[in-house]
């Protein structure tokens, strides 16, 4: 099945960019939104209140709050503790609406626990990112084995299991993160034993089987290819300390290097970004490991590196525009390699406004670095092209206006106040003409 896209809207806020800063300072990450979303939906297998903590002040958390608000539960943010806790119903509902659901891509979390709590479930085709098709195919193999009965109609996908879900064995082509989860989120009320093999291993995954493993779900292998699931009656609510924001804290990584700067990160797991730390540290960047975070440094202009995203433990996709961003000012040239979604590279042509010497073939990129970038009005397409669009103007002569700002708050919370914190000029501003 395809996707539908949500690309940047006219109108909004642009962030107003002054390049030749050097961001030093220190930052907290929040907890990961690619995890928190999805544990929000997990709450909906246990009546009672569940509770999340280190929550991101983002925009998603707000739509999925709407959408579960819509399923009957009552969900509750406390911005300045950080907090959500999701009171669920012993009855709710099964049908997820095109308005939400449209909006995140996280929207399809909700389809594993409503199955398996309700029998029954009807999901609008979901939205999110403009970055390529992102069917759910896997996501409705993964229900089938588990005995559910799944149709389409109307930009719907109906999925009904009225005796109920059965374990099955459940091997993926790829390892798809969204699948792995709805599999996870499904077998834990299945009669019987679900094995899932070639699963995603993402931190995210194992954090949400953590969660699931407290509200009383039988889960041996978390963290390999393998999970092993044996279904229990029921689920209790708990109270959740989300896993940190590795793509945040990238982010911050790769801006300390791209201007020379020297930015601690607190609230980082360094283990979870191995390879993205090692790949900095080959383009120039002196890193020392924390107990709470890392230390990123960098001392003169980068060296181009190779990049290849992967699943998880490979490089991740997330960070695709941002080592893009930082080839494009560093010395000599590198290949990019994408491999997770085909639109990815569309931030390409928005980038090359700013100057940087870029060649796309297919899921190939090809950036010859240079000293500096020349400031120009660009696009965000979704959130971490945003983010990288934000970083390069931070390194090009003048002031850069990236339109979108909505998409980077989706995804960053007080973006541009980090920003200015670290000594960027950065501001929001109301849109201007390019």
């Amino acid at each position: 099945m395809s996707l539908s896209t949500d690309s940047a809207a006219p109108g909004g806020d642009v962030f107003r960019v002054v390049g030749g800063a050097r961001l030093v300072g220190e930052v907290r990450v929040p907890a990961a939104k690619n995890s928190v979303l999805k544990l929000m939906a997990a709450a909906l297998l246990a009546p009672g209140r569940t509770t999340l903590t280190g929550a991101p002040d983002i925009d998603d958390l707000d739509v999925m709050a709407s959408l579960l608000t819509s399923l009957g539960c009552e969900v509750t943010r406390d911005r300045d503790a950080a907090t959500v806790a999701i009171d669920v119903p012993e009855e709710i509902g099964h049908r997820a609406d095109y308005d939400l659901v449209r909006r995140i891509r996280a929207s399809t979390a909700v389809l594993g626990p409503l199955v398996a709590r309700t029998g029954s479930a009807d999901l609008a085709l979901p939205g999110g990112d403009a970055i390529g098709s992102r069917g759910i195919d896997m996501h409705i193999d993964a229900l089938t084995a588990l005995g559910a009965q799944c149709s389409s109609d109307h930009g719907y996908l109906h999925a009904h299991a009225p005796e109920g879900l059965r374990g099955a064995r459940i091997a993926f082509d790829f390892p798809s993160v969204g699948a792995t989860e709805n599999a996870v989120l499904a077998a834990v009320l299945a009669r019987g034993v679900t094995t899932v093999t070639n699963a995603a291993r993402e931190p995210e995954i194992a954090d949400l089987c953590q969660m699931l493993v407290s509200m009383g779900a039988q889960i041996d292998g978390i963290g390999s290819a393998t999970l092993t699931i044996r279904g229990v009656e029921r689920l209790s609510p708990t109270v959740h300390a989300t896993v940190p924001d590795r793509i945040v804290a990238g982010t911050w990584a790769v801006a300390a290097l791209m201007t020379r700067g020297d930015i601690t990160i607190r609230n980082a797991d360094a283990t979870h970004l191995s390879l993205v730390l090692t790949k900095l540290s080959s383009a120039g960047a002196d890193i020392t490991v924390l107990e709470d975070g890392f230390r990123v440094v960098g001392r003169g202009q980068p060296t181009a590196v190779e990049v290849v995203t992967l699943p998880y433990p490979g490089f991740p996709t997330d960070l695709q525009p941002m080592m893009i961003a930082l080839n494009s000012v560093s010395d000599g040239a590198a290949m990019v390699t994408e491999n997770i979604y085909e639109s990815r590279f569309r931030f390409v042509n928005e980038l090359t406004r700013l100057g940087a010497d870029i060649r796309t073939d297919g899921h190939h990129a090809f950036v010859r670095g240079q000293t500096r970038l020349s400031a120009a009005p660009v696009e965000a397409t979704d959130i971490r092209a945003g983010a990288g669009l934000v970083l390069a103007g931070l390194v090009a002569d003048g002031v850069t206006h990236v339109y979108g700002a909505h998409h980077i708050d989706r995804g960053y919370a007080g973006f541009a106040e980090i920003l200015q914190s670290l000594g960027a000029d950065v501001t929001r501003v109301s849109e201007v003409a390019p």
